[in-house]
């Protein structure tokens, strides 16, 4: 057996030897690092204020009068439609930091210094998700404290805290993709640019922003099997009421599949990374 294996594998020999209860204490132990390293760096958590803010205010102003008469009513019937695809939106846009976080941990040699302690691997990844789903929570309160100051009308209380639960499990599936990419990819950079090429055609190609009725029937197409549309109709009918099934079951089939093909890839990146 070459020297270059027995480096690669011995990661995961070590990780076998460490008990469940010692990898939640490492697990807990990397949160407070990265809950310290926010609080040392506040200009981080500049995209979970702002983004709700900027997207809510926008959408609901510049286009909410025009899209909103083809919904049947006014600037209150898109307030209606916008905010809960909002919330899908945000589980998508919070996910995308956990890329380039990850990546410029590597390349500062953050990570290296992870790797040569006697803590559990995925310890590391699991914390890091682990904050940006807090970041992700926050971005959704912002939005929905926005939305509920523009118009936004909570008729379900139950329903809001299952849609607010649904894009946190959507969103936690998409971080292991980006998790791959952040250890793959050469630079943040790199990783910001393939991300946005991913989830441009998602995030417009959906129904987060306006209906698909309008669109051209092979669009219409995409829209059907596009997880963000699922997640976005299912936080609407969650939050306002209507139909919930259909899109319930696509998100919950699209993060039990995400996570289990990523997952391992990003652990597997993250071993034997180099």
């Amino acid at each position: 057996m070459s020297a270059a294996t027995i480096t690669a594998t011995a990661p995961t020999a070590a990780d076998a030897r460490i008990p469940l209860r010692s990898h939640l204490r490492h697990t807990g132990a990397l949160i407070r690092r990265n809950l310290l390293w926010i609080r040392q760096d506040p200009e981080s958590m500049f995209d979970a204020v702002l983004f709700p803010v900027i997207f809510t205010l926008l959408f609901v102003y510049v286009f909410g009068g025009s899209i909103g008469q083809s919904l049947g009513g006014g600037q209150e019937a898109y307030v209606q439609y916008v905010v809960p695809g909002l919330l899908a939106m945000m589980g998508m846009n919070m996910s995308q930091g956990v890329g380039t976080g990850f990546n410029t941990d590597f390349n500062s040699g953050v990570m290296d210094r992870f790797r040569s302690l006697p803590i559990g691997r995925g310890s590391v990844l699991i914390a890091k998700i682990v904050v940006e789903l807090m970041r992700m929570l926050v971005a959704c309160g912002i939005l929905l404290l926005v939305g509920v100051l523009v118009g936004f009308d909570i008729t379900s209380w139950p329903g809001l805290f299952g849609a607010v639960g649904l894009a946190t499990v959507f969103g936690s599936a998409l971080m292991w993709v980006f998790i791959t990419l952040g250890v793959t990819m050469k630079s943040p950079q790199s990783v910001q640019a393939m991300g946005f090429l991913v989830l441009m055609p998602l995030q417009f190609g959906s129904s987060i922003f306006a209906p698909t009725s309008s669109m051209p029937g092979w669009l219409q197409n995409f829209t059907d099997y596009n997880p963000l549309s699922a997640l976005a109709d299912a936080a609407r009918g969650l939050m306002v009421g209507g139909p919930v099934a259909h899109g319930l079951w696509v998100t919950l089939a699209w993060s039990v599949g995400l996570t289990a093909v990523m997952a391992p890839v990003a652990i597997h990146k993250f071993r034997t990374k180099s």
